[in-house]
């Protein structure tokens, strides 16, 4: 009898845990993904945005995002950005991280799935993201390279719709910090 009452107890916490050990599924292809979405920051509360989240999101090979979550402002939080100082006009693009980087330049690389060809990720940049903007959080989709793939990646990017070109910019409060990695 006290094994089937902890056979019970054992299948009934199970099941409450069922959505902590089940992994994300890609929504654009279907297969599964490295992780899932983690806990955000204090100031970053979820809301629907079905446009942004497609943004972000890629198929498996295409890099981007596995699956995701959007997030609105409501305080200010910290991101960071490790670019390309011969392309200044990638200090503010859409990939972005809740902590400061840190490690080799390929260690990133791979942890984040970055192309060699994307960019040479030597600068790095801190700012906050502006009150009412939107992000999108999630683990990290495969990419496929000229010389390599880098796996889906269970650590979670931050996308926002940056595109200085045409003035939209969702960070604000930023500082250079320098060479990358120092």
């Amino acid at each position: 009898m006290r094994t089937n009452v902890w056979f019970l107890w054992l299948a009934v916490g199970l099941a409450a845990c069922g959505d902590s050990i089940q992994p994300e599924v890609s929504p654009l292809d279907g297969l599964a993904c490295v992780g899932g979405v983690e806990k955000v920051p204090e100031g970053l509360k979820a809301v629907d945005d079905a446009a942004l989240l497609n943004e972000a999101l890629g198929k498996t090979g295409e890099g981007k995002l596995c699956a995701g979550r959007v997030y609105e402002a409501t305080a200010q939080v910290a991101v960071y950005r490790v670019w390309n100082q011969a392309k200044s006009y990638t200090e503010f693009g859409k990939w972005w991280s809740l902590s400061m980087p840190s490690g080799t330049v390929a260690s990133y690389r791979e942890e984040n799935a970055i192309c060699p060809e994307w960019s040479e990720l030597n600068q790095l940049t801190r700012c906050t993201v502006k009150l009412g903007a939107r992000v999108v959080i999630g683990p990290g989709q495969s990419a496929s390279c000229m010389a390599m793939v880098y796996e889906k990646s269970p650590v979670n990017q931050v996308y926002m719709a940056n595109d200085t070109r045409v003035g939209k910019l969702y960070v604000e409060g930023c500082t250079q910090l320098g060479m990358w990695p120092q």
